[in-house]
């Protein structure tokens, strides 16, 4: 089981978690969640639950992703699997990301 921190705005938001068998669970905190003031980090994991399972990664994170041959030089570089999605989103979004959300692995 492999767990991430998400962060928006530098204030933590939810955690992600990639279990062995290539299930993903997204949790929103539950300050986050019960402050109305705070909003989604998605228009695609609204905060109508607290909760979200999926059998891949959400594309909300996929699309924090690399492309094409900046992503073959990332694995490279990085050594990890580049179809390792996990791997890549928690080694590559903890900093300078498009947008209000950051990814910091939790050990």
């Amino acid at each position: 089981m492999r767990q991430a921190e998400i962060y928006r705005n530098g204030t933590l938001a939810g955690v992600i978690t990639q279990y062995p068998e290539k299930r993903y669970e997204f949790r929103y905190t539950d300050e986050w969640f019960q402050n109305n003031a705070l909003p989604a980090i998605s228009l695609t994991l609204p905060k109508t639950q607290q909760v979200y399972q999926s059998d891949h990664l959400f594309p909300f994170f996929f699309n924090m992703l690399s492309e094409g041959v900046n992503r073959q030089l990332q694995a490279r570089q990085l050594r990890i699997d580049e179809k390792d999605y996990f791997g890549l989103l928690i080694a590559t979004a903890g900093a300078d990301t498009i947008g209000a959300v950051t990814v910091k692995p939790l050990v």
